[in-house]
């Protein structure tokens, strides 16, 4: 399993948006909604109570994050496309045993427009497999967390792959602050960048550590 992360470098994570770049103008999947469409009945809007410690097994992972200095600009949000599955299992590790691909370590926080954080903040992840296809019948790649009582949280997966109808890499999220609204957006990646959903990449040794805060209305 590809688990084995070494937390061995300083995460320097100096704004709240990550590279601000040009957004491209690429297809986004064929079935998708406009952008900011209306969420699904399916989204939780009430959410159960999350655990103080939901990344309790992150020893070393956030030891030297430091607190974030951010503006007040929010995470735009995205189109949900057509491959989200409510109802996902809890976990901070998408990886599975002989899962393919190249590792990604993506850490960061939950803020608020006064770069707050957000204790308690749900995310939910879904993504490609590293040859652009989705598990549309069951989980795999597929799970929500919450953020800890520093508003921070952490995600291992693989890099998503490419496919026809959008060949640009990205990770799909929803995030919600206990009792706000939620934010459906999507993560990119420094090769093609999109303005304020670029995740900053920091190659290490057998896997990439990501970097990306979130900034929500609470």
């Amino acid at each position: 399993m590809k688990r084995a992360f070494l937390i061995g470098t300083i995460l320097l994570m100096s704004a709240c948006a990550p590279l601000q770049t040009t957004e491209l103008a690429l297809p986004l999947e064929t079935e998708a909604p406009p952008l900011t469409p209306t969420e699904p009945a399916s989204s939780p809007t009430d959410l159960p109570s999350a655990p103080t410690d939901s990344a309790n097994d992150s020893a070393g992972i956030f030891a030297l994050l430091p607190p974030p200095a951010c503006d007040e600009t929010l995470t735009p949000s995205q189109t949900e496309g057509p491959y989200y599955t409510p109802d996902t299992p809890e976990r901070n590790s998408l990886l599975e045993e002989g899962m393919p691909g190249e590792s990604l370590l993506l850490i960061g926080y939950v803020l608020d427009q006064n770069c707050n954080p957000i204790p308690r903040a749900w995310l939910d992840f879904w993504q490609a497999d590293s040859t652009g296809e989705y598990d549309n019948a069951g989980y795999t790649l597929r799970g929500h967390q919450f953020t800890d009582e520093q508003g921070r949280y952490f995600l291992e997966t693989v890099m998503p792959g490419l496919y026809s109808s959008r060949p640009i890499r990205h990770i799909h999220v929803k995030v919600q602050p206990p009792g706000g609204q939620i934010l459906t957006s999507q993560l990119y990646f420094p090769e093609q960048p999109v303005e304020n959903l670029t995740v900053q990449l920091i190659p290490q040794d057998g896997y990439q550590l990501g970097l990306f805060n979130f900034v929500v209305n609470r």
